[in-house]
């Protein structure tokens, strides 16, 4: 979390954060992160690490929700840890920041391709380079599983 700081929003920096949901203690289901997710309107990121001990995630300056469409602002980012931190920015080419249903979370989007996507028990995802951010494969592999994932809130 701390080297992600100088990349938040500036009115984020000196807000204190608080774990909203993991699976080690809420278990793997899309619904109860949806049900954790926090206050309508919160900041939220999302921090995964995978079976081949990646870390990456997205930060969201809206709470992550269900919706019917693309939710969020440009404010939204992809990073990754590997091994040193990589932040992939808004690139202004589409508005496809977040959208989640009960079977799918995706972040970033353009032709058919997510920057980052989980399915609806977190335990499968997938990253791969998309148009809203211009990320690189956030994980080793394009399709990953989940070992943790977590989800800080503003507190």
């Amino acid at each position: 979390l701390p080297q992600l700081g100088p990349h938040l929003p500036p009115r984020l920096t000196q807000q204190p954060w608080r774990l909203l949901y993991c699976t080690g203690r809420d278990g793997f289901s899309l619904r109860t992160l949806y049900r954790c997710g926090g206050q309508p309107g919160c900041p939220a990121l999302l921090l995964i690490r995978d079976t081949d001990a990646q870390a990456f995630g997205a930060f969201c300056a809206s709470t992550i929700r269900c919706s019917n469409s693309f939710y969020g602002t440009g404010e939204t980012f992809l990073f990754s840890f590997s091994p040193e931190l990589k932040v992939f920015r808004w690139t202004g080419r589409n508005n496809f920041f977040m959208k989640g249903d009960v079977d799918l979370l995706m972040f970033g989007g353009g032709s058919g391709r997510f920057g980052l996507w989980l399915d609806g028990d977190l335990h499968h995802g997938g990253s791969h380079p998309c148009e809203t951010f211009d990320n690189e494969t956030l994980s080793a592999r394009e399709e990953f599983c989940v070992q943790d994932l977590e989800v800080w809130g503003l507190a």
